[in-house]
Parts: C-alpha cells; sequence; structure tokens
C-alpha cells in the first residue's frame, strides 16, 4: 500500500470537463493517433484514470484548474496561484485510477514536486529525477515535503511541459 495515495482528477470535475473545461471551452473529443494527426497523444498521461493513452482511444484535451477546484473543496483561497493548465482525459466514462503506484514514472523521468500550503499557496519545491527504486524515491521526496508542517499538498509535474500529472495530500 501506498503510504502516499495519488490523486487523479475527480469524478465530479471530470463530469463537468467533460462539458466545458475550466477555461471555458467545450470539449473536443478525437481519437488518439500514434500518428500526431490530429495529435499525438499515445502514450500521454490520462489524468481521468492515470494510465498512458492508447491508440484509438476518444480522448480530449482540456483546460483543467487543479489547485482551484482543491480549493473549492477546502475552502482555500489561493489566489494568484490559481492557475490553470493542459491535460489529457478520456473524453467518456472510464473506471478511475488502479490504486497504488505512480503513474508514468520510469527510472530517469525528470519531474517537478510543487508544494502547497493549506490556504494554497507555494511553500516550496523539488525538482526530481525517478531513480531505479519508483517507490522508494518517491515516498523518501514526499516524506521530506511533509517533514515541513505547512505543506498540505504536493502537485507532481512534467518538468518538460510544467504539466499538472497529480496530487498527494498529506496523509
Amino acid at each position: 500500500m501506498n503510504k502516499y495515495p495519488t490523486h487523479a482528477i475527480p469524478a465530479a470535475a471530470l463530469k463537468e470537463l467533460r462539458g466545458t473545461d475550466d477555461a471555458g471551452r467545450p470539449m473536443e473529443p478525437f481519437t488518439a493517433r500514434a500518428d500526431g494527426i490530429p495529435v499525438n497523444c499515445v502514450g500521454s498521461l490520462l489524468r481521468c484514470c492515470l494510465r498512458d493513452a492508447e491508440e484509438g482511444e476518444e480522448v480530449a484535451l482540456v483546460s483543467y484548474a487543479p489547485l482551484r477546484r482543491w480549493a473549492a473543496e477546502t475552502g482555500a483561497a489561493p489566489g494568484a496561484y490559481d492557475e490553470q493548465g493542459p491535460v489529457f482525459i478520456h473524453a467518456g466514462d472510464c473506471p478511475g485510477p488502479v490504486a497504488g503506484g505512480h503513474p508514468a514514472a520510469r527510472a530517469g523521468a525528470l519531474r517537478t514536486l510543487r508544494r502547497y500550503d493549506d490556504r494554497g499557496r507555494i511553500v516550496g519545491g523539488r525538482y526530481f529525477e525517478i531513480p531505479e527504486d519508483v517507490a522508494g524515491g518517491f515516498e523518501a521526496a514526499f516524506d521530506e515535503a511533509f517533514a515541513d508542517p505547512a505543506v498540505a499538498l504536493v502537485h507532481v509535474r512534467a518538468l518538460e511541459y510544467g504539466c499538472f500529472l497529480y496530487e498527494v495530500r498529506r496523509p
């Protein structure tokens, strides 16, 4: 069992995003294709189920505001730290994530672990290269983050594009 469970986009938020995304745009589904037409998203992490997209699946690229959604749940007020960005999701219902593990985690991949306090304000961050011991490496990084009592949650993001991948909340 993961000491620090990962959190995908919640089902209620997915329902909304499949209508209108957090930037106010309607969802535009497409079929995932490896050749890049219309978008090469095969192998990209789907934030609804935390697994890679496969060729032939109906997916969408939507704008998502993870901190805004978390703040609405908790009563936080992130102020200027409220941001939105692109994420891939299934265009229709999916079974959600399989419990355990760290999504899109291959040794050598680069991540940013962005830390937020209970108001939704950034209180630090960390560049993270996924080690061979994926589970042990993430656990140590989250131990470090949550050793600071001010940290309420951590966003795991792709370093290359800064895209939100998933969040981890204080246990």
